[in-house]
């Protein structure tokens, strides 16, 4: 087979306090011209070979979140994003939106300043700080059920919110589990165990979406950082990050019960112990997080997709 022969997918590799981004940047599919939704959905159609064949094994593992670079449709944004993991889409990632800002700011697209970037569920506004930490704006979000039970067998009855921050989540306050890195084993599989409890009870998001996201949270043991959290993603990776539309959601929750007010700052530890600063804005009864933290570019490759591997499109689990 001559080189020509083969696909060629230029990607840009950063991460989000320890949570990796992929930036496709070139060789992606052609999705058209519709709106950031409806592109979505011809990729989520036609495309979902591709989705595999960057962020899967061999080229890659269940933690890397893909990140499509798209022409916005909204006048104003200076890029348009589609997110995907390894087993779907995701209609918005917070992590993945400051690894995006940091990217772009890495190929000289954008400098310092606030930026507009168009997303499935909505444009979402990033600032991008002298120092290199990006503030990301996010979507509304609301806690939709606050201390729902659910029976998770091996465990008993646990409760949690039901809350949206740009993606779904099920947060979890009271429970035994040890939030430390030598317990991912368990933690894992307490909350897989949860988001399997939670489709087989019927417990979904507003709209009858699947809760694809599960948290758990505690103190954390760093001064002045108020929680750490423990985030299982729809794959089954655990995040890294303190998770932006997790943090997004929990804000939302601690809103909604007088815990925080209007432009205080929360800060949360992520599992690993990388940290993201959270706040709210308050517009027309609509609770707006904003989540800062860092992004560091750590890698830039072309993926070569030769038809002849029988593994090219990735392995699926």
């Amino acid at each position: 087979m001559t080189d020509h022969e083969c696909r060629r997918v230029r990607v840009i590799d950063s991460h989000t306090g320890g949570e990796p981004t992929r930036l496709v940047v070139n060789g992606g599919p052609d999705l058209g011209t519709g709106s950031l939704a409806e592109r979505l959905q011809c990729f989520r159609s036609n495309h979902d070979g591709f989705r595999s064949a960057v962020v899967n094994e061999p080229r890659g593992s269940d933690v890397v979140v893909g990140a499509l670079l798209c022409e916005p449709v909204t006048p104003g944004c200076a890029a348009g994003v589609i997110f995907f993991n390894n087993v779907g889409f995701l209609g918005m990632c917070g992590h993945g939106t400051i690894g995006l800002i940091a990217t772009l700011a890495y190929m000289q697209r954008i400098g310092p300043g606030e930026h507009k970037i168009e997303t499935p569920v909505g444009p979402v506004s990033a600032f991008l700080h002298e120092s290199g930490e990006v503030t990301v704006n996010n979507v509304a979000s609301y806690r939709s059920s606050a201390n729902v039970a659910v029976d998770v067998p091996g465990y008993g009855k646990v409760h949690g919110d039901v809350a949206w921050g740009g993606n779904w989540f099920f947060l979890v306050r009271e429970h035994e589990m040890e939030l430390t890195v030598r317990n991912i084993e368990g933690l894992t599989a307490f909350t897989w165990a949860i988001r399997q409890a939670l489709e087989k009870s019927g417990v979904r998001g507003a709209a009858g979406e699947e809760i694809d996201h599960v948290e758990l949270y505690g103190p954390s043991q760093l001064p002045g950082v108020d929680s750490k959290n423990f985030v299982l993603c729809p794959g089954k990776a655990y995040d890294r990050s303190p998770c932006g539309t997790g943090t997004s959601a929990k804000l939302a929750c601690l809103y909604a019960d007088g815990k925080i007010r209007e432009d205080q700052t929360w800060k949360q530890e992520s599992i690993i112990g990388s940290i993201f600063e959270g706040r709210v804005k308050v517009r027309d009864g609509n609770v707006y997080p904003s989540i800062r933290g860092s992004a560091f570019v750590n890698s830039e490759a072309e993926l070569i997709l030769d038809p002849r591997d029988p593994l090219c499109m990735g392995i699926r689990p």
